[in-house]
């Protein structure tokens, strides 16, 4: 039974690497927009007068950061993953001897573990960067009524 566990396991998770990278390159394509969006946030955030409908700049203001909360946290998980999976084939090619088929292997290994940080990182900033600003915006609205 335990040897059928594991030959499962082995067949299943090197399948799971192409979703995982696909999720991957997903979220460098969100933080990449959500740059942009936010960009485009602070000017408006800044100029912007007292709007009058507050609790729906708040709820915007949420989901805004929500998502780069989920940035932040999702992609290293998914860049660690692909990492992972990548590096069974390259340890069973280094116990065959296979120096090509490890060396691609470790390649993909860091470039995913690289793409990984790099989305958490600007979804990091972007959240950040947000909460400060939605909570200046606020407070600047509140003071002016």
């Amino acid at each position: 039974m335990n040897s059928l566990i594991v030959d499962w396991t082995h067949t299943l998770v090197p399948l799971l690497l192409q979703p995982v990278v696909v999720g991957l390159f997903v979220c460098v394509a969100v933080a990449c927009v959500d740059v942009g969006v936010l960009l485009g946030e602070r000017g408006n955030l800044r100029r912007s007068q007292r709007p009058e409908d507050i609790p729906a700049v708040e709820r915007r203001a949420h989901r805004r950061i929500e998502r780069a909360d989920i940035l932040t946290r999702t992609s290293p998980m998914l860049g660690l993953m692909a990492t992972l999976i990548s590096l069974g084939p390259g340890l069973t090619a280094l116990s065959n001897g296979n120096l090509n088929l490890l060396a691609e292997a470790m390649l993909t290994a860091f470039d995913a573990t690289v793409l990984g940080i790099a989305a958490g990182v600007v979804g990091f900033i972007i959240g950040r960067l947000r909460r400060r600003w939605y909570d200046e915006a606020l407070t600047r609205w509140e003071q002016q009524s």
